[in-house]
């Protein structure tokens, strides 16, 4: 026995269900009984539109063109539509899809079947018959009858002889939740990715890399083996990769490092990025990459739109799947200069005094090994050592010691200025000038330069003078740079000795 069912889909309740057999109900009988409909593996519904076209026609003859338009401003006729359809017959893979045992628990269970996220999709099925195609495709979301959600993948094709009436419609039910779910988690995956691209907070870039590889494999074919030295050779060859180079993104980490207010800008002014210190730097990455090192990092130095320094670990990585051509590598920048600052000024330290920004002892030993396994001769140094220094830092204290100290060193900083010399405290009042291929007429020049500088600085801090003792020395044939050295340190304390000497001899008169 058949039945004419009201088709709800959008609606919480089934009222007028079940109907009289209709006129056509031999020929619904006949296509029923068919074995092509009954065994089909696609659930397939055997559908009434005939009133839906009825509406259709009274639309059109109040005027209605754009049905698309007419049903988003009058959504409640979408649901008139809806309840409209008859269904005439289902087959046995549909009670399977949707959990019915027979015909009628599927009817009955409508309300749950069809609920109202099949509008959206049930307007393109109406605009597709009122614009009178003979088929119709969407998906949209059923539910079996326990509740559980099917993406289900519609189409609808009217049967030969109804193309007027629209009285046979067959509909297929194809369940594509699989699909769906893969697809979903695709793109769910496709937009993590992408998320991490744009968020990240390291600098990313994806560039082509493709013409490089051309280049290179270029390169093998004519037979070229050391390609270090081929890049000695054709220094161009590194320039030419340069600009073979497409780039195409970044992501928001790399507008803010390098200071760009969006893409644009950022790519028009990328040979301020990438300044000539790059040059070397892609040169050694164009040999990690000869060498088959798709994977590779190291250090380098950018700059930003304004021009201040950038120091970059630059990590460098072909795409899975594109090893064969390197169309797509990224290439990771994370910013390090602070670390590198850090870096510099802590080697700064081991080898600088900070109180006088001189060089410390410890790179004052450094440099005497070094001065002696050379050969630059003659080799001299003056040694300096500050008069009544700890008498200052007794009576008047430690931070005007500190002030005279900071002099010195000022002094002995303007003395070397444009010079090969370094200047060093070695001890809390005692400095030494290292003088690498200086003979005993430079010695002098630079003592004299010493003396006119401490007699100007004297006069601007009249009320603290700095009083030194200068010993210096220049080495002669076959003299070692540490005997030289002695020789210069004990003519300073002579002269100090000299100093005090006088000093107390002073204050015996005074007395």
């Amino acid at each position: 026995m058949n039945f004419i069912i009201l088709y709800p889909p959008f609606l919480g309740y089934i009222s007028n269900i079940l109907k009289h057999l209709t006129s056509n109900e031999n020929l619904i009988m006949e296509f029923s009984d068919s074995s092509i409909f009954d065994i089909s593996p696609t659930p397939m519904w055997l559908e009434d539109y005939s009133e839906v076209k009825e509406q259709f026609n009274q639309w059109k003859s109040q005027g209605i063109t754009d049905l698309q338009s007419f049903l988003d401003e009058n959504p409640d006729q979408i649901t008139a539509c809806a309840h409209k359809i008859k269904i005439l017959q289902v087959n046995k893979k549909t009670l399977n899809l949707f959990e019915a045992r027979t015909q009628q628990h599927l009817y009955q269970s409508l309300d749950i079947i069809f609920q109202k996220e099949m509008l959206h999709s049930h307007i393109k099925e109406l605009v597709a018959l009122w614009n009178g195609e003979a088929e119709f495709s969407n998906t949209t979301v059923n539910y079996t009858i326990s509740g559980k959600k099917l993406d289900i993948k519609l189409r609808g094709i009217i049967l030969p002889g109804s193309e007027v009436s629209l009285d046979r419609v067959l509909v297929t039910t194809e369940d594509i939740t699989d699909y769906q779910n893969a697809r979903r988690l695709e793109e769910k995956n496709r937009q993590l990715a992408e998320s991490r691209f744009i968020y990240s907070p390291t600098s990313l870039w994806v560039e082509d890399f493709s013409r490089v590889r051309l280049r290179i494999d270029q390169l093998r074919e004519i037979g070229i083996e050391d390609f270090r030295t081929f890049l000695d050779v054709h220094t161009d060859f590194v320039n030419q990769c340069i600009e073979d180079i497409i780039l195409l993104d970044v992501n928001q980490a790399t507008l803010d490092l390098f200071k760009a207010k969006d893409k644009e800008t950022l790519f028009k002014n990328l040979n301020k990025v990438f300044a000539k210190e790059m040059y070397q730097t892609f040169r050694e990455q164009l040999i990690e990459l000869w060498n088959g090192k798709i994977h590779h990092q190291r250090e380098a130095v950018n700059y930003a739109l304004d021009g201040s320094v950038r120091n970059v670990l630059l990590q460098f990585t072909v795409f899975p799947g594109y090893e064969h051509d390197w169309s797509l590598v990224q290439v990771a920048l994370t910013d390090i200069t602070a670390r590198k600052k850090a870096e510099t000024y802590l080697e700064y330290l081991g080898k600088h005094d900070v109180l006088t920004k001189l060089f410390n002892r410890s790179f004052y030993t450094e440099e005497i090994n070094r001065l002696e396994r050379g050969v630059l001769r003659p080799t001299s140094a003056i040694f300096i050592d500050m008069n009544g220094l700890k008498a200052i830092n007794d009576q008047l204290g430690h931070d005007v010691g500190d002030e005279l100290l900071r002099r010195m060193g000022n002094i002995l900083t303007r003395t070397i200025t444009n010079t090969s010399y370094t200047a060093s405290r070695i001890g809390g009042d005692e400095f030494v000038i290292l003088m690498p291929a200086a003979n005993e007429q430079t010695v002098e020049s630079m003592i004299m330069t010493i003396e006119e500088l401490l007699n100007i600085d004297n006069q601007y801090y009249s009320s603290q003078p700095i009083s030194v003792a200068i010993g210096y020395a220049t080495t002669g044939a076959n003299e070692s740079i540490d005997n030289m050295l002695k020789r210069a340190d004990l003519l300073m304390y002579q002269k100090k000795k000299k100093y005090y000497e006088y000093v107390t001899e002073m204050l015996n008169d005074g007395a």
